[in-house]
């Protein structure tokens, strides 16, 4: 039997480190070893005790979570989940903890923490199990499920093979998870500013992917933003689909755009990447490159499938370059990928697949 994931909690409030230890102490494959009100603290502790992920607050005495991130993954890296509230300014301070190495990001409201924490138990034992499977670097470098598993069918039905693609524009569609807040940086930087339209699911709270989207926005030669309903899919822009909103492809005529919505967790995820695979095979399909990024779970996998069989061309991370390599791996197990590239060649293969086949 594996070892149970031994975690650290670091938050200033009592109430917050009490419900987070009654969450993750409920899953049999997590062990809650030491808490912590504060990041000073917590080095004492880690210095006679490593854990396998530490759970971590952004504002705190002393010393702020994000200081202490940059220190953690600088000197010994350990995999973190980062705790951030629900505002603007908390949404600024964690695209910052992605970029200084954060893995997974917690919501939690100002107000009601403990109830919010305790409706959202399997997504934080999720984001504890993801972070310790990660492969963290140094910043320098840079069970059981009790929740129904729905898969794409509760959004939009399989697509028709027999769909009319007569279109010349290509579009890429792009899914990550677990460290795919850097993957896509990477991916989007070396992209050309007249790259085909781009649609992302990234697995990412409310709230956050908009800060996600300006920040990719400012240093990347293409437009990126959060994606709003009825917003056209053009060459040289790409949307991201909001948190906690699924994102589909829809087509009027040779025109492309998305229609963002409410609806339940597939594959327990809202957005899910394979509700917006589904729908890029049924109304791109031939015009269209998948690609598959780092992430834990499955999701993603039967929709690159379903795009392969109207011939889309999808391309999957790689297993070194990946934090979390399950995504990528599930669609490979399922025959929807054509090629498995490193993540630095991702971006320059899919630009070539879209122009051979104009």
């Amino acid at each position: 039997m594996a070892e149970p994931i031994r975690v650290l909690i670091v938050d200033d409030s009592a109430v917050v480190r009490q419900a987070l230890t009654e969450i993750l102490s409920s899953d049999p494959a997590i062990e809650v070893m030491a808490t912590a009100p504060d990041p000073l603290i917590a080095a004492d502790k880690i210095s006679k005790q490593r854990p396998d992920v530490i759970t971590l607050d952004v504002e705190m005495p002393r010393m702020d979570g994000l200081s202490f991130l940059k220190q953690i993954m600088a000197q010994d890296p350990i995999p973190v989940v980062m705790c951030s509230s629900l505002t603007e300014k908390g949404a600024e301070v964690t695209m910052k903890a992605l970029q200084y190495g954060a893995v997974e990001i917690i919501n939690k409201p100002r107000m009601g923490a403990k109830q919010f924490l305790e409706d959202s138990q399997v997504l934080i034992c999720d984001a504890v199990k993801a972070a310790a499977r990660a492969r963290v670097r140094r910043l320098s470098s840079l069970v059981n499920d009790p929740a129904p598993k729905l898969t794409a069918d509760v959004m939009l039905s399989q697509p028709r093979t027999t769909e009319n693609f007569q279109t010349t524009e290509k579009i890429i569609a792009v899914g990550a998870s677990t460290g795919g807040t850097e993957a896509l940086r990477v991916f989007l930087q070396s992209l050309p500013y007249d790259a085909p339209g781009i649609v992302i699911v990234q697995h990412m709270p409310q709230h956050f992917t908009a800060a996600f989207a300006k920040r990719l926005n400012g240093i990347c030669r293409i437009s990126v933003k959060e994606a709003a309903d009825g917003d056209t899919v053009i060459p040289g822009h790409a949307l991201i689909a909001p948190g906690n909103m699924h994102m589909m492809l829809k087509r009027s005529g040779t025109r492309y755009y998305v229609h963002v919505k409410d609806g339940p967790l597939v594959c327990r995820h809202r957005p899910s990447v394979d509700v917006m695979f589904r729908s890029v095979a049924r109304y791109a399909g031939i015009n269209a490159t998948g690609v598959i990024m780092t992430g834990m779970g499955d999701d993603g996998a039967r929709g690159m499938l379903e795009m392969k069989n109207v011939g889309a061309v999808n391309l999957a991370q790689d297993e070194e370059s990946c934090v979390v390599f399950g995504m990528p791996q599930e669609a490979i197990k399922l025959g929807g990928v054509a090629k498995v590239l490193p993540l630095d060649g991702l971006a320059a293969e899919a630009i070539r697949t879209c122009r051979i086949r104009n």
